[in-house]
């Protein structure tokens, strides 16, 4: 948890194969990228739920892969995994660019926005949305139990936005005076669901029984193309110690203390995904997914 949010880890994931392929001592080609597909494997265990880290390894092993000839060189090969490390670094940037410039088209002065949990993309949002002279209110939920919005609340009061921190649970008090929601994704299923930050389908289901407009803001390193052969996105359980402390579980062993780090917000909840692609539907994802991934069987190299 030293580095959050999908778009972060993913390009800390480039850094390290990166970093790899300049500190190998392989002595060939093959041995390095059997080094290479070993790291980029421990890296995926790192964060199971947050797609957008297998699909940064996987541009770029599989890149190098393809470029790999019986002549290439360790030189080379180096050279062409490190080109393609940064190529995926700036993709990823200049996408939540993009992704801040269109967004902001979907808010209009007078609207209050509800958002949660640390997105880059919804940010970036709000803050072309800013510079664009509109005036608006935001409120951040707290997003429990490590409280990522007030990294959010924070960057938006900085930068001059007014904004409010609620709980969680305050949601649906609120929802009737908000305009519009727009949240995050750590990973975007072929069918248009979306997995986030634990709360997300909560807010999702509020927002629907007030038909209040529910946008997601997420990159298209994001998409899981794995769901279009059926798997499922593993939710990620992390410590119980970030939902009680050690003394209180020591004095009640009797409790269990679950602690899912995410969860997924059905399509039907869902009015519009904004990626750096353009904005679509929940139902039309699946398109977008099998044109930007026509293999989306991992690759392997060992």
């Amino acid at each position: 948890m030293e580095i959050r949010g999908a778009g972060r880890i993913a390009r800390a994931a480039a850094e390290a194969l990166k970093e790899t392929a300049t500190s190998s001592r392989a002595k060939t080609p093959a041995q390095l990228m059997i080094e290479l597909t070993r790291s980029g494997q421990k890296l995926k265990e790192a964060r199971p739920t947050a797609v957008s880290l297998p699909n940064s390894i996987n541009f770029i092993l599989g890149g190098a892969s393809k470029g790999l000839t019986r002549s290439t060189k360790m030189g080379a090969l180096r050279k062409m995994v490190i080109r393609l490390s940064d190529d995926f670094i700036s993709r990823s940037t200049n996408a939540v660019s993009i992704i801040g410039e269109i967004g902001a088209k979907r808010i209009v002065s007078g609207d209050l926005v509800l958002t949660h949990c640390n997105s880059e993309a919804v940010t970036q949002i709000l803050l072309d949305a800013k510079s664009q002279n509109k005036e608006f209110q935001v409120l951040v939920t707290e997003t429990r139990p490590r409280y990522q919005g007030r990294l959010t609340a924070a960057i938006l009061a900085r930068n001059g936005v007014d904004v409010s921190i609620i709980p969680d649970s305050a949601c649906r008090l609120y929802m009737h005076e908000v305009d519009r929601v727009i949240v995050g994704a750590d990973a975007i299923a072929s069918n248009g669901a979306v997995v986030n930050k634990i709360g997300t389908s909560m807010i999702a289901v509020v927002a629907h029984e007030t038909r209040t407009r529910f946008f997601v803001a997420a990159e298209t390193y994001k998409l899981s193309p794995r769901t279009l052969l059926g798997d499922l996105v593993e939710i990620e359980e992390r410590s119980p110690l970030e939902v009680v402390s050690e003394k209180w579980m020591a004095e009640n062993p009797g409790v269990k203390v679950k602690n899912p780090s995410f969860d997924i917000t059905p399509p039907e909840y869902i009015d519009l995904i904004i990626t750096e692609q353009g904005v679509f539907p929940p139902q039309g994802i699946v398109f977008l997914m099998k044109e930007l991934y026509p293999e989306p069987l991992p690759l392997t190299f060992e």
